[in-house]
């Protein structure tokens, strides 16, 4: 019982820390190209190079002019986080052979990119961001 708690509290701090760490830096990478004198041109450049956001569009057929582009940035930070922290610290607390790991963490990694990912498409869609308007 004493291991499964002092494991449980390895992987919450581990996890905390990738988190905290990969959330301010990939914040700081989205909303870097956001800020900026041209804020159009910025704005526009934003929406062809994030693949989330065009994973999004197209998925779930979300009209570009509806969308609040700062808030949605800070979600797809926060679940970008969360996806690495979890897969990382699942990997890394595993004691298997590295091909098992890879192969886990894979089929990890595609499992919440699209899981969570469709729960933010369908909450945008839900909200009235879809370009029929429900």
């Amino acid at each position: 019982m004493d291991r499964t708690y002092q494991l449980l509290g390895t992987f919450l701090l581990l996890a905390l820390i990738i988190f905290i760490f990969d959330y301010f830096f990939i914040k700081r990478k989205y909303l870097k190209k956001l800020v900026s004198k041209k804020k159009r041109s910025k704005k526009n450049e934003i929406e062809n190079e994030m693949t989330e956001l065009a994973y999004l569009i197209t998925k779930f057929k979300l009209d570009k002019s509806k969308l609040p582009l700062n808030n949605l940035l800070i979600v797809i930070s926060l679940t970008n986080a969360c996806i690495i922290s979890i897969v990382a610290v699942v990997v890394m607390l595993l004691d298997i052979f590295i091909i098992f790991q890879l192969v886990i963490g894979f089929i990890l990694l595609i499992a919440l990119i699209y899981s969570l990912y469709e729960l933010i498409g369908r909450y945008l869609v839900k909200k009235g961001y879809g370009k029929n308007g429900f």
